[in-house]
């Protein structure tokens, strides 16, 4: 068995004994690695991998024009060995020189690892977003007012795109959300191709007026996808977006919608549900939980790149 072969086995251990919901680590690719030696004289390592979002890319609503992403492989010691390679990795961008201001450096890791928490946080991270999930189970019936839920239409299109374009302006302010000049093209260009493809997007209305919206794919993981370094294998519903009208939130709006959803999905077959939430949300943080979902990974981020300590 290599040293990297010992690493993996050891870090899938790790993922196993922090959380029951993890998948099997997977081993990063072998280019642009970097090695870091411990005290004790064992090695840990990891990937450096760099995006660079061209202009008007949908992603730039939601990351940075440069991404820069460490992979680690520190085995079952994500204390110790996490920290020596951000310390390493502060020196790479040192040699790569000062990133522009539209930056990010970036590592995903399970939420429950409190060791390699206090690493992140050491070196200057902070948890933009987490990637929660939810086990299948029947919904609960929502208390109070109900609105009436549906499957959107094309017809409902400006409506969706306001609901969209709010939530992506808080999440400006709260997370890891850019909103860029041509925001509203890409949202309208998205939910044009959802309801072509009859994915499964929702709107709650009251009285005629659209209040809510719960855009959401369908999102097969095998265990060879990218989705398989993420989530177990299966049928997940992936909950891509949800947005309730400012005027109209704390009335069980939100709430009731997410019923539907979990409701549909169920029936479906679907494993589970995950999406994407920003723990600095004082929405999302207290909303999702409530909702049923939990952290199962933390996305650790820099802004700018140069910040990186």
């Amino acid at each position: 068995m290599t040293e990297l072969d010992e690493l993996l086995a050891a870090q899938r251990a790790h993922f196993a004994a922090l959380d029951p919901l993890l998948p099997r680590a997977v081993a990063p690719p072998v280019e642009n690695m970097i090695t870091a030696a411990l005290p004790d004289g064992r090695r840990v390592t990891g990937v450096i991998a760099h995006d660079r979002h061209p202009v008007g890319a949908a992603q730039r609503l939601w990351t940075t024009a440069d991404v820069w992403e460490l992979l680690p492989l520190v085995g079952g010691d994500s204390g110790v060995g996490m920290d020596a390679l951000l310390r390493l990795w502060v020196d790479r961008m040192r040699e790569i020189g000062p990133p522009g201001t539209d930056s990010t450096c970036l590592v995903s890791w399970p939420s429950r690892d409190a060791r390699a928490t206090k690493a992140f946080l050491d070196h200057g991270f902070s948890p933009r977003s987490v990637l929660a999930v939810r086990r299948a189970a029947p919904a609960e019936t929502s208390a109070g007012s109900r609105p009436e839920v549906r499957r959107a239409r094309t017809a409902d299109m400006a409506e969706m795109v306001k609901l969209a374009l709010a939530e992506l302006r808080y999440s400006e302010l709260v997370g890891a959300a850019t909103f860029r000049d041509n925001a509203a093209a890409l949202k309208r260009d998205g939910l044009r191709k959802q309801l072509l493809d009859g994915g499964p997007v929702w709107v709650a209305e009251r009285d005629g007026m659209t209040l809510a919206l719960a855009d959401c794919l369908w999102m097969p993981v095998t265990a060879s996808s990218w989705a398989g370094s993420r989530l177990q294998p299966g049928n997940w519903g992936y909950v891509n977006c949800v947005s309730v009208l400012p005027g109209a939130r704390g009335n069980g709006i939100g709430r009731r919608l997410m019923d539907v959803v979990h409701t549909e999905f169920a029936r479906g077959g679907a494993t589970g549900t995950y999406l994407y939430y920003n723990p600095p949300n004082p929405l999302s943080s207290v909303f999702w939980p409530r909702q049923g979902y939990r952290p199962l990974w933390t996305l650790w981020e820099v802004r700018p790149a140069t910040a990186l300590r």
